[in-house]
């Protein structure tokens, strides 16, 4: 067995009459992320981490913006179509430590419920995917409250024969 790792980092703007969506749950709040997709910024990168770590491209590659089918789809469908694409590959996702930059709203009271998402999606168990939030103390664009990034690392198996 081959292990490799793999870093995904997204940032997306928050506007008005979107929904916030992170890790394939609505967050209750007045602004929502603006991408083609649902523009969820967490699956967005754990994604980016897993095809990293496969080598295989970035999310773009494979969920291009300009194509209408992705048109505002749920990215928890894109994670578990990346994560088909690495089981093919005898890959399989052994566990993600992510980290959720967002000065508002509060991601604590959710970060259950998106393990919980997050882990049924890849196949995992909870125990095996780690989801933490932070703030940036009111600095840079996402302490203004303008967007909110993610860092995902993802550690992947590969059988080989």
């Amino acid at each position: 067995m081959i292990m490799r790792i793999g870093h995904g980092f997204d940032v997306h703007r928050l506007v008005p009459d979107r929904k916030l969506i992170l890790g394939g749950i609505r967050i209750p709040y007045h602004l929502g992320l603006l991408g083609h997709s649902d523009a969820d910024v967490l699956c967005h990168a754990i994604s980016d981490a897993i095809l990293g770590a496969a080598a295989l491209g970035d999310i773009g590659k494979f969920f291009p913006d300009t194509d209408v089918q992705y048109k505002d789809i749920s990215s928890i469908i894109l994670l578990k179509k990346v994560n088909e694409l690495i089981i093919r590959r005898n890959m399989a996702v052994y566990n993600i430590d992510s980290t959720i930059i967002a000065q508002q709203p509060r991601i604590a009271p959710y970060i259950s419920e998106i393990r919980d998402n997050l882990a049924q999606a890849l196949k995992l168990s909870e125990e095996n995917v780690s989801v933490k939030a932070t703030t940036t103390e009111e600095l840079g664009f996402t302490g203004r409250g303008e967007g909110i990034a993610v860092h995902a690392v993802v550690l992947l198996e590969e059988q080989v024969s």
